[in-house]
């Protein structure tokens, strides 16, 4: 750590840092607002699938927002960033006008930048360990704007950097699944100098990059953009491939594979087991999501069924949540609804995601909870029974728990119900390989400073040992998995000698 500390204080007492804080006076950085991000229109962005509703900042906005920057002597917003960006170095690079010096510092440690500065929650991570929210209690740089700035302007100019590799060990490592995890494993272990293949088991490389969230939210063309990237810095991409079926991983062993990375993920899809759940039109968040982002389902040109509802209810409060009941609502749906057990309080969606969500015009039904459906004569749902709810003590999350109010429920009706409260960890794997140790939730079990597993080579990552969480924290995972392979190789080829 004290050796993190000297690197980032030498690279801020470089001189071109040095002459950049000195051009702006403190005060007078501190007084500048905080830039916004400029949007589509809600009527015009909800009839498009595959359009962006934040349109990214102008190089104009993003250099003025830099200018707040402080260039902290203790730049406490990289403590906050799971995949430890200079945070400080690349916004000052956005100041100084060298927009192509702030991409190559964000591909040092992160091998997503496009993709986070679009989706990572900030608010809860870099931007909240800003010296502006922390001491000035004002609004804090807008971290995640630049990021996105930063990333876009380089792919746009036609001068893609690719990150230096260290020259090829020989080492064969795999990565399972082709998710942010695997993708941030991949491109540590290549800069390290080894031979990385990722399996994928669909026939698209990206993993909830490209099936979990919707185009007008991320892209995939931009996920493509970080992909190509990987590929010119040497990793390998399998797809259709099943590792535990394709291939086990004693056949992978045969193949000179040394370790492997799981990052399979949490892909199985969690119903609330209730009367009337199996009608047709209930179904899951990962399957509608999955239709629509991954198999063009809202394409005409292609064949790939989804049920457009007029009347939609998606269950849950989270990312997934807004992801699918803005879909609907992009698919035609005339009234569009967020049912919640909670209030909007303890709502886990993103701030921004559920601000454009209301703008779209989806409904929120809070402290409510779905009970039973029912169905028409030919067992397809038509309405739904739900019950209101109160909220009573904290539970674990810190949120207040949700208590059943007697003798409330209601109904009303529905074409189109999606499920959205939660996922559990692929279970292939784990039941493939039964030396592994697994929890009773199903997640592989590791040591959470190495990411190592009960199996010396294997390591795990992302939301098969999480359960479900974010881009960013699972791409913190595959660098802190690399790192502790790394070390583990090493060791094993010293004493090989």
């Amino acid at each position: 750590m004290s050796t993190n500390k000297e690197y980032l204080q030498g690279e801020r007492e470089k001189e071109w840092r040095t002459e950049l804080r000195k051009r702006i006076a403190s005060k007078d950085r501190t007084s500048k607002t905080r830039v916004k991000m400029p949007e589509m229109e809600p009527f015009e962005r909800i009839k498009y699938q595959d359009r962006e509703v934040n349109i990214g900042l102008g190089k104009n906005e993003a250099q003025m927002e830099a200018s707040r920057c402080l260039d902290c002597i203790n730049p406490t917003c990289i403590e906050g960033c799971p995949v430890s960006i200079n945070i400080p170095k690349f916004i000052k690079y956005i100041e100084l006008g060298d927009f192509l010096g702030a991409a190559r510092t964000l591909k040092e440690t992160s091998a997503l930048p496009a993709v986070c500065g679009r989706v990572c929650p900030q608010e809860k991570q870099c931007e909240a360990s800003c010296f502006y929210t922390q001491k000035l209690k004002k609004e804090p740089v807008a971290i995640g704007h630049l990021e996105r700035f930063a990333a876009d302007y380089e792919r746009e100019s036609g001068s893609m950097s690719v990150p230096e590799v260290a020259a090829p060990n020989g080492i064969k490592v795999a990565a399972i699944g082709s998710g942010p995890a695997s993708l941030s494993f991949a491109g540590d272990m290549c800069k390290l100098g080894y031979d990385v293949t990722v399996f994928e088991a669909l026939h698209e490389i990206g993993g909830v990059l490209k099936y979990g969230i919707p185009e007008f939210r991320l892209p995939n063309k931009i996920v493509d953009v970080e992909l190509t990237n990987l590929e010119s810095m040497g990793v390998k991409f399998v797809r259709n491939f099943i590792v535990g079926k394709t291939a086990s991983f004693e056949d992978l062993k045969e193949e000179g594979f040394e370790t492997f990375f799981v990052a399979s993920g949490a892909g199985l899809p969690r119903f609330m087991n209730i009367p009337g759940e199996n009608f047709n039109g209930i179904l899951s968040s990962n399957e509608y999501l999955t239709r629509v982002n991954l198999m063009n389902a809202a394409n005409d040109q292609f064949d790939t069924p989804v049920i457009k509802g007029k009347n939609v209810a998606v269950i849950g409060g989270g990312n997934t949540a807004m992801d699918s009941v803005r879909t609907a609502k992009r698919l035609g749906a005339e009234r569009a609804m967020i049912i919640y057990r909670r209030s909007r309080d303890e709502m886990p969606a993103r701030v921004e995601e559920v601000h454009h969500a209301e703008e779209e015009g989806i409904e929120f039904i809070n402290l409510a909870n779905p009970v039973e459906y029912f169905a028409d004569q030919k067992g397809k749902v038509n309405r739904m029974r739900i019950q209101r709810m109160g909220l009573g003590e904290p539970d674990a999350s810190g949120r207040r728990r949700p208590m059943v109010i007697e003798g409330s429920e209601y109904d009303i009706a529905v074409d189109l119900v999606v499920v959205a409260v939660g996922v559990s960890p692929n279970p292939l794997i784990p039941s493939e390989v039964k030396a592994l140790k697994v929890s009773k939730w199903g997640t592989i079990e590791v040591n959470e400073d190495t990411m190592q597993s009960s199996i010396p080579e294997m390591f795990a990552g992302g939301d098969i040992v999480r359960g479900g969480a974010t881009v960013i924290l699972a791409m913190g995972d595959g660098r802190k998995a690399a790192a502790s392979m790394h070390e583990y190789l090493q060791q094993k080829h010293q004493t090989n000698k």
